[in-house]
């Protein structure tokens, strides 16, 4: 796993969400689509949010600061990891990801600002994480500095995808 490699595709990540943002209308942004499911507001609430709470645990990691562990991933983390995908079927959000909201542009803009600050802080501190030091997510188990990173940079592409669906189906309408 490459962390420089990795960092760069969250930064494009981030861009496209930024480069999206003046695409969408203010209504059309907070507008449910068509065949219901989240609006754009309440991808960019989640992703951003749940990016987040991955940078805290990235930086916990980062710093040592969780408790030793052998314990590893799960089975759907370690297809995650490998694949560089979610599995190609449908997962709900874990419940500690709290509800989404639908957030207007502006703060999706801050939110996005503030992703790139976070991740630009901790991104030079992964070298100094001891491979044992690994922090618990709801779905995947037990990931390193490393793996947080890289289930960051999956989970953003992810939702883009999800953005392109949502456009599809307001445009069949």
């Amino acid at each position: 796993m490459n962390p420089v490699k990795e960092r760069r595709a969250i930064d494009e990540a981030l861009s496209s969400y930024r480069s999206l943002l003046d695409d969408f209308s203010d209504d059309r942004f907070a507008e449910t689509p068509p065949i219901g499911g989240w609006s754009y507001a309440e991808v960019y609430d989640h992703i951003l949010k749940a990016t987040l709470g991955a940078s805290i645990a990235l930086e916990r990691c980062s710093h040592n600061n969780c408790q030793p562990t052998k314990d590893g991933v799960t089975l759907i983390g370690h297809y995650t990891l490998l694949m560089g995908s979610f599995p190609p079927f449908k997962l709900k959000s874990p419940p500690e990801t709290g509800n989404v909201k639908k957030i207007d542009k502006e703060e999706a803009k801050n939110l996005i600002i503030k992703v790139r600050k976070r991740v630009d802080g901790i991104a030079g501190q992964i070298k100094e994480a001891k491979p044992q030091s690994k922090y618990k997510h709801p779905r995947m188990g037990m990931l390193t500095a490393l793996q947080w990173l890289k289930f960051m940079r999956i989970h953003l592409e992810h939702h883009l995808k999800q953005l392109q669906r949502i456009g599809k189906n307001f445009n069949k309408s």
